[in-house]
């Protein structure tokens, strides 16, 4: 009985909270799914609003009228858009009127045969864009793309700056096989049989490729050109192709024999007895008993010293059986311009090769290979970037002595630079020299005329290929500036004097011997207390 009491007088507790409990859970129902707005939570229908019902009308109401501002606000958007879009679309049609595409390139993809062919056409046009057939008129010396030289081991980058490296070994993994690349498709395509001749082709290697050259211009695509053996001694293949930013493509495939290819080396001179006897040694050994089609004209002026350089060129002639040399003599004042416009002019003979050169020179036979594939009458003119020795003295001057000149001909950033500021060395057929108009011969001494006859050049037709080699040395001397030079021609001297003596890191330890020498004493004097 006490036990059935109980429950009866639990029993309305317990329901009390079951309710309690039930009114919480709608009240934290309600406030998890009730929708807020954008920037705050929708109230819920208040204890003292009219009804429930009216109260959630109102709150869709505001969800309704936020929605619809919203819509407003995007079509506004849109609008703004569309017409931007269109105002862009006008200016491109603009742009095309003015500069339309002859090729109005298409790549349809449901026509693949269309599509092929009109990339081929793209890819041709930008082969006739660049630099390959032939040349383009430049403003100025600084327009030319200079060409960068490799062969199977090394390539040779012309870099500014003073951290220039001559060389680039070993050559970084993309330029390499972008390189090897392109020497596989040329023996590739130079063993493609031609379907004309019957005689066994020749199989060509990678060990025939002498060296080649290339440049990228970047709104065109990236030249190379290189040179194979031939068929006989003198005789060589030149192969041309192109990357226009997509598949390589073949442009030209030629036989080029240079045994009857004769060069002329201009040499203008005044004094310098012993740098003339130390050139002849050069210019024997690799002019005459390795290449052999070669001619020499010295322009001489004045008259001091002109007996023993004579006399030099005449022992010469003699011991290496060599004739095919000329020497003028001009009594006037020393003019590089000068000498080498009437030496070029002298030639009676046929159309040669010109290379415009200088006493302080040392080049290689396969230098004067190089001049005569990089140069083409009517079409190509080559203008080296030669490799300029420090002063031997500053190089070498912590060695017991100082190497032979052949064991300093090496090219490194400690012994020397790419003189990429020079344009005297160059090599180009006499008839382009003739028609370009020679020199300015109203410049007179030391520098300007180089650079305003490369400026000839550019403003021209002509091809100028200018990049640097490995076979042509500006040999080390002290350099006078003399007074009598016009303030433009004194300042180019004495930059060029600084630039010949050492590199800024060799410079640096001259200036700063003092404080290296009293650091190496305070090391001694600490080394011996302790």
């Amino acid at each position: 009985m006490m036990l059935r009491r109980g429950f009866i007088l639990f029993l309305p507790r317990l329901v009390g909270l079951l309710v309690v409990a039930c009114c919480s859970v709608s009240i934290v129902y309600m406030l998890a799914c009730t929708p807020k707005g954008d920037n705050q939570q929708l109230a819920l229908p208040r204890v003292h609003s009219p009804t429930v019902k009216e109260g959630y009308e109102a709150i869709l109401q505001e969800r309704e009228e936020q929605h619809h501002n919203y819509i407003i606000s995007l079509k506004k958007q849109i609008a703004q858009l569309k017409a931007e879009l269109q105002g862009r679309t006008e200016q491109l049609k603009n742009m095309q009127n003015q500069y339309p595409d002859p090729l109005d390139i298409q790549l349809d993809h449901s026509k693949p045969e269309k599509a092929q062919a009109n990339l081929l056409a793209f890819l041709r046009s930008q082969v006739d864009k660049a630099e390959v057939h032939s040349g383009v008129k430049l403003s100025t010396e600084y327009a030319a793309v200079p060409f960068e030289s490799f062969t199977l081991q090394k390539v040779y980058q012309l870099e500014t700056g003073l951290t220039r490296h001559p060389e680039e070994k070993p050559v970084r993994k993309d330029k390499r096989d972008e390189l090897i690349e392109v020497i596989e498709l040329a023996v590739g395509s130079l063993n493609k049989p031609d379907g004309v001749s019957k005689a066994k082709p020749r199989l060509y290697t990678a060990s025939d490729f002498v060296e080649g050259i290339y440049r990228t211009e970047k709104n065109k695509g990236t030249l190379y050109e290189l040179t194979f053996k031939g068929d006989a001694k003198h005789q060589f293949k030149k192969i041309v192709l192109f990357r226009p930013f997509g598949p390589v493509m073949k442009v030209k495939n030629e036989n080029v024999n240079m045994a009857d290819t004769l060069i002329n080396v201009i040499v203008p001179l005044a004094k310098r007895a012993s740098k003339f006897r130390q050139f002849m040694q050069n210019f024997r050994e690799m002019g005459i008993q390795q290449d052999g089609r070669i001619h020499l004209t010295v322009v001489y002026f004045g008259k001091e010293q002109m007996n023993e350089v004579k006399s030099i060129l005449e022992n010469t002639s003699k011991s290496a059986n060599f004739k095919n040399f000329t020497f003028i003599q001009l009594n006037e004042e020393f003019s590089r311009g000068k000498g080498l416009d009437v030496g070029a002019r002298f030639w009676k003979g046929n159309n040669v090769v010109l290379f415009f050169c200088d006493v302080d020179i040392y080049f290689t036979a396969e230098f004067l290979n190089s001049c005569r594939l990089n140069t083409q009458p009517g079409k190509k003119v080559f203008y080296p970037v030669l490799f300029s020795q420090y002063n031997p003295s500053i190089i070498y001057g912590h060695h017991d002595s100082i190497p032979s000149l052949e064991q300093q001909l090496i090219i490194k950033k400690e012994t020397g630079f790419w003189r990429d500021f020079g344009f005297g060395m160059t090599c180009q057929y006499r008839s382009d020299f003739i028609n370009i108009g020679g020199f300015d011969l109203d410049i007179k001494g030391w520098g300007g005329e180089d650079v305003h006859l490369y400026r000839k050049y550019l403003h021209s037709n002509l091809m100028v290929i200018r990049t640097p080699v490995r076979g042509l040395f500006h040999l080390w001397h002290e350099k006078q500036c003399l007074d009598e030079l016009t303030p433009e021609q004194y300042k180019m001297c004495m930059q060029s004097k600084a630039m010949n003596e050492a590199s800024h890191g060799q410079l640096g330890m001259l200036v700063f011997k003092q404080e290296i020498e009293t650091h190496l004493q305070k090391q001694k004097l600490s080394s011996k207390k302790t």
